[in-house]
């Protein structure tokens, strides 16, 4: 089974560009479309990474043939970062373009990629969205195996994500020896799947992963490196988004984050509610990646408060607008506590609880009430704001 040719809402730039996103998201896929005819190097050939490892030179001696404004695509960049050094000589003296994909900026950020700061853009590709398949909707089965064209594109999507996750412990985390205690990182993952949507407990990851807290906060950087989670700031009334409180933790898609913890099959219901909630996090980046919708985001709790908070706070200059996730299909009082308590909030233009019913509505005070085909029709149409 093969998942037709999906257009995606990412655009070429005209230079040169880091384009990082999980591995199966679709990056290999989307520049061969783009740039049918430039000149590739997949370091995922091991016949080809051993020999560019033993002689890198031979990576310069291919390039010096091609003509000035031509793309070279170097694919799992990350392998080789030391590449990076003739990226830069033939950018500024030959005024090639590179198109460099990777599927972890771990070793890239230690080996200079500051080297091309000012001379190749950053951008990252996230798991497909309703849009892009059509405004093909299943919410069911989009949280139960995600959105990755890898896992859909599969004949056996549960059997894919069970060897997604062997593979990204066999490859990324052992084969790049990114821990020196492997047993514990093979503890701690599926202890961070199960707080997907939850705030940071880092002394109690540590507790159950049995090793040192500093080691947890490595750990997490490893995950939120290799593009799998996003940590979610919380929001200070000062214009901008600090960690005065502690960060929740995403991941960027739901079959990953289900197979972490070796969940499969038929969702169960109190997972359902975290996984609503990732999934249009990962939206809203998406959204504030290509088509600007925010500049910020961040999750809001009033001072002093334990219990009341809401999902995601965008920002965009002085203005915000705060969504509340719901997984249930009726809209219920306390649901609104939150975006009740946030409305005093100097800027805030809108208030949205999104829910799993059929039906939009809204509040004698405001809030709007939208399922959630509502909010990707709002996403998809630059209504969000309106």
């Amino acid at each position: 089974m093969s998942l037709p040719a999906v257009p995606r809402l990412y655009r070429l730039p005209e230079s040169s560009f880091f384009l990082f996103g999980l591995r199966g998201v679709g990056k290999s896929t989307w520049i061969r479309s783009q740039l049918p005819d430039a000149s590739r190097f997949d370091l995922l050939d091991e016949a080809l990474y051993q020999q560019l490892l033993a002689d890198p030179a031979q990576f310069a001696d291919a390039l010096r043939p091609l003509e000035p404004e031509s793309w070279v695509v170097l694919d799992e960049v990350q392998r080789l970062p030391g590449l990076l050094n003739e990226v830069h000589r033939f950018i500024e003296e030959r005024r090639l373009r590179f198109a460099l994909l990777g599927s972890s900026a771990r070793k890239l950020r230690a080996a200079g990629v500051n080297l091309l700061a000012g001379r190749a853009l950053w951008r990252e590709m996230f798991p497909l969205t309703p849009e892009e398949l059509g405004g093909d909707l299943d919410v069911e089965r989009t949280l139960q195996i995600g959105a990755l064209p890898l896992v859909l594109a599969s004949p056996a999507p549960e059997e894919t994500l069970r060897a997604y996750v062997q593979l990204y412990l066999r490859e990324e985390i052992k084969g790049e020896a990114l821990v020196r205690n492997l047993p514990g990182f093979v503890r701690f993952l599926p202890l961070a799947a199960i707080l997907h949507g939850q705030t940071i407990n880092l002394a109690g990851l540590a507790r159950d992963a049995g090793v040192a807290r500093s080691t947890v906060e490595g750990y997490i950087q490893i995950l939120e490196d290799t593009l799998l989670v996003r940590r979610l700031p919380a929001y200070t009334a000062r214009l901008r988004v600090r960690e005065r409180k502690h960060p929740k933790l995403y991941w960027m898609d739901a079959g990953v984050a289900r197979a972490a913890k070796g969940a499969y099959g038929p969702l169960a219901a109190e997972e359902r509610g975290s996984l609503l909630e990732g999934w249009i996090h990962t939206l809203l980046l998406t959204y504030m990646a290509q088509r600007d919708l925010a500049q910020e985001i961040a999750y809001w709790s009033p001072a002093g408060s334990r219990h009341t908070e809401v999902d995601f706070l965008l920002s965009r200059g002085s203005e915000h607008c705060a969504l509340e996730i719901k997984a249930a299909g009726r809209v219920q009082p306390q649901h609104l506590t939150g975006l009740r308590a946030i409305a005093s909030l100097p800027g805030l233009r809108r208030r949205v609880l999104v829910h799993q019913g059929g039906r939009p509505g809204r509040t004698e005070d405001g809030i709007d009430l939208w399922p959630v085909a509502s909010l990707l029709d709002a996403l998809s149409t630059d209504r969000l704001w309106a």
